[in-house]
């Protein structure tokens, strides 16, 4: 059990008005609010302790440096790698599948090779894929869906072959809510020599992590949907791949020895953190892993999960709205439609009674062609959300429905 009322209090934004009515924030998917303890970690950082890390011997770059190697280690323990140095700190998720997808394609891929991901991408990983296979003359190829909104795995299964140099795909789709078999999916690529990315952005706030355990070769999240600050995020990567893939980006930190003739590389992580790293944002990740951790992720899955239930029960009895993605293994988000009405209208309206949700394609164009529609209506859920919101919400969809026919 949670104290929501506890927890609530730690969110003054919760506590806003839009157009006179009380703001429930149902966008978390998008992101999340951030708690006044990673704030406070923000204020602490710039107030108390700022420095640049690693160039410093004075005592302010010491006590930095420390502080973020500190936090590196935090979030090795939080997804459980074997290695500090295997945790690559970046921008967010985006950052991260281009790091791997560029440093792959070189490493890796060559003409006639496949490159397969899920017909339930994110553009952020679609488009670095494409990219790398059009420059090294590789094959994309897509995992198809079931009317559910699930993965078809006896078509990955026969997708996969001798040419399937990389498998990359989503641990959650943000559109479906659909939880993917990624173990199984792991499992079976590596059976094929495959290397495989799984893109944790949905999942890593919401259900343990083991990369261990999942065997993943990379595994990549953001740090601001998991209440932490925006502009930071992570690259988890095996030292195998890691240290055979050549640097992202080239300037001070990862390099060993600069000369005119030639420049040497540092060691993992810093060959791949070029320049003054995010180091206020990466200790706000790092409170947000101990705020995560101080409620416990089984208890934020099931209050998520309460919370799934209650609003699509009581969505359906509305009548006329169309549901996306109906897996058995969902996290806390529904995409709906009304029938014959646009999804920005009705988020639109949604909006005007204080409600916040998001609309549109969600960054998953080839999706919504599959689907045959142009956006979906997204409500998604965090540990601050309660009953009483989704019954604001579910009131809000009825007059939006009554209004709009």
């Amino acid at each position: 059990m949670i104290n929501i009322s506890q927890i609530r209090s730690q969110y003054p934004i919760l506590e806003s008005k839009v157009n006179g009515k009380p703001l429930v924030y149902f966008d978390n998917t998008a992101t999340t609010q951030k708690p006044e303890c990673v704030v406070k970690s923000l204020v602490d950082y710039y107030q108390n302790l700022n420095s640049n890390v690693h160039r410093g011997v004075h005592f302010l770059s010491r006590e930095a440096t420390e502080a973020f190697e500190i936090a590196r280690k935090n979030v090795q323990n939080f997804i459980h790698a074997a290695n500090s140095y295997e945790i690559i700190f970046t921008k967010g998720t985006t950052e991260s599948i281009n790091l791997a997808a560029q440093c792959l394609g070189k490493q890796y891929l060559k003409a006639g090779d496949e490159v397969l991901i899920s017909a339930m991408e994110h553009h952020s990983n679609i488009v670095p894929w494409q990219m790398a296979c059009k420059e090294h003359g590789a094959i994309l190829k897509v995992i198809p869906l079931l009317p559910n909104g699930e993965l078809d795995m006896q078509a990955f299964e026969k997708l996969l072959s001798q040419n399937t140099r990389i498998v990359a795909v989503a641990h959650t789709s943000n559109v479906l809510g659909t939880i993917n078999p990624v173990k199984e999916i792991i499992q079976k690529a590596h059976q094929m020599g495959s290397i495989v990315l799984i893109d944790g952005a949905q999942a890593v706030a919401h259900s343990k992590i083991d990369v261990q355990d999942l065997d993943a070769d990379f595994f990549v999240f953001s740090g601001h949907k998991m209440y932490a600050p925006m502009g930071v995020g992570v690259l988890y990567g095996k030292e195998k791949y890691l240290n055979e893939m050549p640097p992202y980006q080239y300037g001070g930190e990862m390099i060993s020895e600069v000369r005119f003739e030639k420049t040497t590389f540092n060691e993992l992580p810093f060959k791949f953190e070029a320049g003054t790293p995010n180091v206020a944002d990466v200790l706000g990740l790092s409170e947000a892993i101990n705020y995560i951790q101080s409620i416990g992720i089984e208890n934020i899955a099931s209050h998520e999960e309460m919370l799934l239930k209650y609003a699509t029960q009581e969505l359906e009895k509305i009548g006329d709205i169309e549901f996306y993605g109906t897996s058995q293994h969902k996290a806390g988000l529904i995409s709906f439609n009304i029938k014959g009405q646009h999804p920005f209208d009705v988020g639109s309206i949604l909006d005007h009674l204080g409600v916040a949700v998001r609309t549109g394609h969600h960054c998953a164009q080839p999706l919504m062609e599959i689907l045959g529609i142009s956006g979906t209506v997204r409500a998604s859920f965090a540990v601050y959300n309660t009953k009483e919101e989704v019954d604001i919400f579910i009131a809000a969809v009825r007059q939006a429905k009554q209004m709009l026919s």
